[in-house]
């Protein structure tokens, strides 16, 4: 019988250590890669062509959001399946518009992760049963140009830049990292507060941790642990 290939995407690693662990269990499932930051998502996707990738969505470097748009863009036969601490409805909708088949909450059992994979490995749309589904009708293609984020549609680099502010990163920064210019950053950073209208850095920084692009540098009022089956990592 020939195994689910699977590559597991997420930032903190024992998280994806302890998944590793719990999916070899399953008789059908195999874990073929690991990656840590959205970029390696991509970069890992195209070279071991997963079935499965189970994705985070607040990643660095490039958040799970834009990282799933580009896998099912290069790699249109590997599912994502989503696996994330945030379950307001707006994440899921995003995130199936990109092309993700699941979504999954972290505090769901591996039973329940396992049995997502598959079904999405069949090409069937998965959600978590603890939360309630995207609206009947929701786009399951990737947007070709854009990312919808409340407001406005953004760009591919746009959704970057704003992950890259609210990781605390100033216009030349982010010009490096990206491989473009201050002026061209500082461009994009306007560019993000006209679209969401949002007019400073804290505000698109609130604005990207609370839809998901971001994490939290600080715990939530008692800090909200998130787990799958004993695997566990506390999230803001």
């Amino acid at each position: 019988m020939k195994k689910i290939t699977v590559l597991l995407a997420d930032d903190h690693g024992l998280v994806r250590e302890g998944l590793h662990a719990l999916l070899q269990a399953e008789s059908d499932i195999q874990v073929v890669g690991q990656a840590e930051t959205g970029s390696e998502a991509v970069e890992r996707s195209i070279r071991l062509r997963p079935d499965v990738v189970v994705m985070d969505i607040a990643m660095p470097v490039l958040n799970g959001l834009e990282a799933t748009r580009q896998i099912r863009q290069a790699v249109p036969e590997t599912q994502v399946l989503i696996l994330s601490a945030y379950s307001n409805p707006s994440c899921i909708e995003q995130v199936v518009a990109l092309g993700a088949a699941g979504y999954l909450i972290k505090n769901a059992s591996i039973r329940i992760l396992a049995h997502g994979i598959r079904q999405v490995n069949k090409g069937l749309r998965f959600v978590d049963p603890s939360i309630v589904p995207p609206p009947a009708g929701t786009a399951t293609q990737p947007a070709a140009q854009e990312v919808v984020y409340g407001n406005g549609a953004l760009s591919p680099r746009e959704a970057e830049v704003l992950q890259l502010i609210a990781e605390g990163l100033l216009n030349k920064q982010v010009a490096d990292r990206l491989g473009i210019s201050a002026k061209t950053a500082e461009k994009h950073r306007y560019s993000l507060m006209g679209k969401l209208g949002i007019h400073d850095t804290a505000g698109l920084t609130r604005y990207a941790i609370a839809s998901g692009v971001a994490e939290s540098s600080r715990p939530l009022s008692g800090g909200r642990q998130v787990s799958v089956s004993g695997v566990s990592s506390r999230r803001g």
